[in-house]
């Protein structure tokens, strides 16, 4: 699968893994570590990007917890029309943008945001794109979260494979984030492996 395929596969997804998909099942066991991590990691009234914020569980869950400087990104525009549905006061408050990182984040300056965190998004990343990555440290004056699959669950990421399919239809690119960061000049502030993803917290130095 070549970078604009991938893309197109996300824009345009329904069903499993889709923005109302992920409306139903609502805040779960991430929703509550970024909450965590904010209080442990993050600067008072910080301003938050969510990288494939989708239809904005993790977002809606940080505004109920007082968080209310809050952007997203998502490359499926439907994302936003079943977050005004779902979540209505999210989306009143925060700001959103439909497109795909690659596109979105370099209109972003230097350190506009005190945290950019991702989860389960920057794993479907094209191995083309990863020049993205230095993007996401860049917008970010202070905390990076990765909520990420690096092979961690007993179904994905078997005898080392670099990437693997959910249910057969798109790719999942394991990769260790610490690795990832640290080479463009991140420290790992926490590493957390859950049974689905690893949470990690980098600085820059």
């Amino acid at each position: 699968m070549n970078p604009d395929d991938n893309h197109h596969g996300w824009a345009n997804r329904s069903g499993d893994f889709s923005p109302a998909y992920y409306a139903e099942i609502g805040p779960n066991e991430v929703s509550e570590t970024l909450v965590t991590v904010f209080e442990h990691f993050a600067p008072d009234d910080p301003s938050v990007l969510e990288i494939g914020c989708s239809s904005g569980r993790h977002l809606a869950h940080l505004l109920d917890h007082g968080y209310e400087d809050l952007t997203g990104i998502d490359l499926n525009d439907e994302s936003f029309e079943v977050m005004a549905e779902y979540h209505p006061q999210l989306a009143e408050t925060g700001t959103f943008l439909a497109g795909a990182i690659e596109d979105l984040l370099p209109e972003f300056p230097d350190d506009k945001f005190d945290v950019v965190y991702s989860v389960e998004t920057l794993q479907h990343v094209h191995p083309d794109d990863e020049w993205v990555f230095e993007e996401v440290a860049r917008v970010s004056s202070d905390i990076v979260i990765t909520a990420e699959n690096e092979g961690n669950s007993p179904r994905r990421g078997r005898d080392g494979a670099e990437v693997s399919y959910v249910n057969d239809d798109f790719p999942l690119f394991h990769r260790n984030w610490k690795d990832v960061f640290s080479d463009i000049g991140l420290a790992q502030l926490l590493c957390e492996p859950g049974k689905r993803d690893t949470v990690r917290v980098f600085r820059g130095l």
